[in-house]
């Protein structure tokens, strides 16, 4: 049966399985902050440094769509956005907003929020000793890498599909599926733009490495998008990517995944991952095979070039 009350938290019956995380003292059922945090001036100085850095290289390299969305916002006019600030100019171009939360969340009150055009930023800021790498989203990610995209129609409504697939998926308990596709469009996914490849994946925007790597590196493969083939592929969380999947436009990536049949998918599905996040298969669209050279001579740990 089709979920149509988006309004409430989805029910966790016993036949759920989603990682479980030690909700703070003082964060509610929806666990968001009360209100976000003050930052002090050496944390602002942290976003405008990651600012200014990310901008050397993004013009040319990031989707337009998220340039746009950099300039509608102006999130670079100094500091950590005010999200009371952004949330009512991002309502004003897509009906969404930003609300401050403590730490990763659980996978259903992420898709809630989704569900309901709401992003959950990560209240707190990196240090200058993570300047180059944080395994947990931070407000820059979130903020700098997330929010731009939100104030393009097309993306912005995928966005709120995404969260209500999220209650089907946690039904079939193919969680994994969906946070694959989660990860190879809204995290790391490429578009094909202006004659070549740009990026509007919030976790190659937000670093300088991955913004280069992602589309001039000769390791990575470079697949279309295809949605079925997406959700059977494992994922590295702290590395450099060893494929991207690449869109059309925003519209397919909308369609190809709004229009599809999850139920009859998920059904077919196993409950790991069939392929390694290396393989290009005999129904892949490749634009491009990659060497694999950073993977094969030991990635981020062994201090491999990203070439």
């Amino acid at each position: 049966m089709a979920e149509t009350d988006f309004t409430r938290l989805p029910d966790l019956g016993a036949h759920i399985y989603t990682a479980p995380l030690q909700r703070p003292l003082g964060v509610a059922e929806d666990w968001l902050e009360p209100a976000q945090r003050v930052y002090t001036a050496v944390e602002h100085a942290v976003w405008d440094a990651l600012f200014a850095r990310q901008m050397d290289v993004l013009p040319g390299r990031a989707a337009s769509a998220f340039l746009a969305g950099l300039d509608k916002l102006d999130l670079g006019r100094g500091g950590v956005p005010e999200f009371a600030r952004l949330s009512e100019e991002l309502g004003a171009l897509t009906g969404w907003s930003v609300v401050p939360v403590p730490m990763l969340i659980p996978d259903h009150v992420f898709f809630w929020h989704l569900a309901n055009r709401r992003f959950p930023a990560g209240n707190f800021i990196r240090t200058r000793d993570q300047f180059d790498y944080i395994q947990e989203p931070d407000v820059f990610h979130d903020v700098f890498g997330h929010v731009p995209m939100l104030a393009d129609p097309t993306y912005a409504d995928y966005m709120q599909e995404y969260g209500r697939a999220g209650w089907k998926a946690m039904r079939h308990n193919r969680l994994k599926a969906l946070g694959a596709l989660y990860w190879y469009t809204v995290e790391f996914g490429l578009i094909q733009e202006a004659g070549g490849l740009r990026a509007y994946g919030a976790g190659i925007l937000s670093g300088p490495t991955e913004a280069v790597f992602c589309l001039e590196a000769e390791s990575p493969n470079r697949i279309m998008l295809n949605v079925d083939r997406v959700m059977r592929t494992d994922y590295v969380i702290d590395d450099l990517q060893p494929t991207y999947f690449v869109i059309e436009s925003f519209a397919a990536l909308y369609h190809d995944t709004v229009d599809r049949d999850f139920d009859r998918l998920y059904r077919s599905l196993p409950p790991g991952f069939t392929y390694a996040n290396t393989a290009v298969i005999d129904v892949d669209d490749v634009l491009h095979r990659g060497t694999q050279e950073y993977f094969l001579r030991g990635g981020r740990g062994s201090g491999a070039q990203p070439v």
